[in-house]
């Protein structure tokens, strides 16, 4: 058995929780583009459009099954086609598609909460869908959409978890290591519970904090 000091539990797992840091905040911002991008095909051509459909498909997928199996299919899945890929590259991959998915579907809702004569209000100075969305949808539905995608970023923390299942070495793999070599699993995990705290707790107050001062929670 290895002889670890509480201090060395905790430096390992606060250096394993950077990867955790840099993964959520690459899954986010890679889910974020892809989602905007996903809104805008989805809203472009009305609801009963061939990419609107697309996308709500799209979107059924990734939130109708568990992150794990899509984390398995783009380890697994890619490899058996041909193209083995890093642990690192598929986490990054499953996430960001996992993200885009859910913020497709916050955005979506933050553009119809808008009031539909807002929308008309635009076709009647013969704005194009284009400038629809950035003069007179977009600055409203941004007031909506912060604070639920501020939340939405604890779901993708947490969700870095599962990235150890195909040997991605973040903070839960590194705490399954440790524990194994020390044989101290409830201090191991009871010091790991608490750094996805640290990291969740402070996201989660501001977006409570935005979500107040812009006055969307009613």
């Amino acid at each position: 058995m290895v002889e670890f000091t509480l201090w060395d539990i905790v430096r390992n797992l606060l250096l394993a929780a950077r990867w955790t840091v840099a993964l959520s905040l690459l899954a986010f911002v890679g889910g974020g583009v892809v989602g905007g991008a996903l809104l805008v095909l989805r809203e472009a051509g009305g609801a009963r459009s061939w990419a609107a459909r697309a996308v709500g498909a799209y979107v059924e997928l990734f939130q109708g099954t568990p992150l794990l199996m899509q984390l398995f299919l783009a380890y697994f899945g890619l490899a058996l086609l041909g193209l083995p890929i890093s642990a690192w590259t598929a986490a990054a991959v499953a996430l960001t598609l996992y993200a885009s998915a859910y913020l497709t579907e916050i955005w979506h809702g933050c553009v119809r909460a808008v009031p539909r004569g807002q929308w008309e209000a635009g076709q009647s100075l013969a704005l194009s869908f284009g400038e629809q969305m950035r003069h007179v949808v977009l600055p409203q539905a941004v007031r909506i959409a912060v604070a639920p995608t501020v939340g939405f970023l604890v779901q993708v923390i947490k969700g870095t978890a599962l990235a150890s299942v195909i040997g991605f070495i973040e903070l839960t793999k590194a705490g399954t290591m440790i524990a194994n070599a020390t044989f101290k699993p409830m201090l191991v995990y009871g010091v790991v519970a608490l750094v996805y705290f640290a990291l969740c707790f402070p996201v989660s107050l501001w977006a409570r904090a935005l979500e107040r001062r812009l006055h969307v929670h009613h």
